[in-house]
């Protein structure tokens, strides 16, 4: 089964609110390198789980869905990491579904490969560019993020960039920074996001 290698840590089988306009499926890809200190699946932060959803199992959940769901969401933990990621999008569109993504662009070339196979692209920019490392322990991680923000813009695929508004960045001169550099990529479609205070989030960390 080609979708097989996919390290998977959930699905949540219906929701309205993850692809706009559309009743969606959305399966949770297990690791992100990030470690951003707002996070709201840390859970899925960790490369492997010890109890990863089978991917037949989900296949065979969304057969039995067609008709009934309009699309299916891969979302994360970052789904752009898992190299097997390409072969599980294919599966699922070959099933007639629409295909969403939820990523927060930090692995470009990988992104700009699937842009071709995807009908909507949720993108998170969380910062400017040079207050990434700060805020996700990566090095570069801003100009990576930056840059497939640029190619979806520029590839026709619908989208939404959408950013948190953590305690670091809600404040009228941020935001200003922030929505100016968007308006360089082109006529953009862009949301403010509210923070959610959960356990294990530091609200009082600061970016630089």
């Amino acid at each position: 089964m080609p979708g097989e290698g996919l390290q998977v840590g959930g699905l949540t089988p219906i929701t309205t609110i993850d692809y706009p306009d559309n009743l969606s499926a959305v399966i949770f890809c297990q690791g992100c390198p990030m470690r951003c200190h707002y996070c709201h699946n840390r859970q899925l932060q960790p490369r492997l789980t010890d109890n990863p959803m089978s991917w037949k199992d989900i296949i065979d959940f969304l057969t039995t869905r067609i008709g009934l769901l309009d699309a299916v969401v891969f979302s994360g933990g970052e789904p752009t990491l898992q190299r097997s990621i390409g072969k599980a999008i294919e599966e699922i569109k070959r099933l007639g579904y629409r295909v969403g993504l939820h990523t927060a662009g930090i692995y470009p070339q990988r992104f700009e490969q699937l842009l071709s196979m995807i009908d909507w692209v949720g993108l998170d920019i969380k910062a400017l560019a040079a207050d990434y490392p700060s805020l996700t322990g990566i090095t570069n991680s801003g100009e990576s993020a930056w840059h497939s923000a640029r190619l979806l813009v520029a590839s026709g695929v619908a989208y939404e960039i959408r950013t948190t508004l953590y305690p670091g960045i809600d404040n009228p001169e941020y935001k200003h920074r922030l929505q100016g550099e968007l308006m360089r990529l082109g006529e953009i479609n862009h949301r403010w996001q509210p923070y959610r205070q959960l356990p294990g989030n530091d609200p009082t960390q600061r970016l630089g």
